[in-house]
């Protein structure tokens, strides 16, 4: 179970609503299952209102900054901004190109942002849940 702290879900909810009503993407660096890190990444997809596309500059850097820190990828977040309980698209499906990263999606849909996490397979075309936990 990946462990995020509150300040780590704090600044990627910052970042979705600053991104809004586009979508917005990153990645969640760390160690083991403990976060150390949020990498916010510029999205370039052509669609970016119903889709993500990571700046391939950011993606590079902040794989970078990981290596250079001990960190390795165990997340990547996007943001759905107009559901309030989000789950994985086809298009997040058919996309999912780390098997080993948890996906995180924000919902930005009423009051309070919602965040859930799941494991995708792109070869098999499924996602299922998965729990997280929020310390500090």
């Amino acid at each position: 179970m990946i462990v995020l702290q509150q300040a780590q879900v704090e600044e990627m909810y910052a970042h979705a609503r600053a991104a809004q009503p586009e979508e917005c993407c990153g990645l969640v660096g760390g160690a083991r299952e403990a976060a150390r890190s949020i990498y916010r990444l510029r999205n370039v997809a052509r669609d970016a209102l119903v889709t993500y596309e990571a700046a391939p500059e950011d993606l590079f850097d902040a794989q970078r900054r990981m290596r250079e820190r001990g960190e390795q990828l165990l997340g990547i977040y996007h943001s759905h901004p107009r559901s309030g309980d989000p789950v994985p698209s086809e298009t997040d499906v058919r996309l999912a190109y780390y098997p080993s990263a948890i996906y995180f999606i924000i919902g930005l849909e009423g009051e309070q942002a919602t965040l859930r996490a799941f494991r995708i397979s792109e070869s098999t075309r499924a996602w299922e849940g998965v729990n997280y936990a929020i310390g500090g």
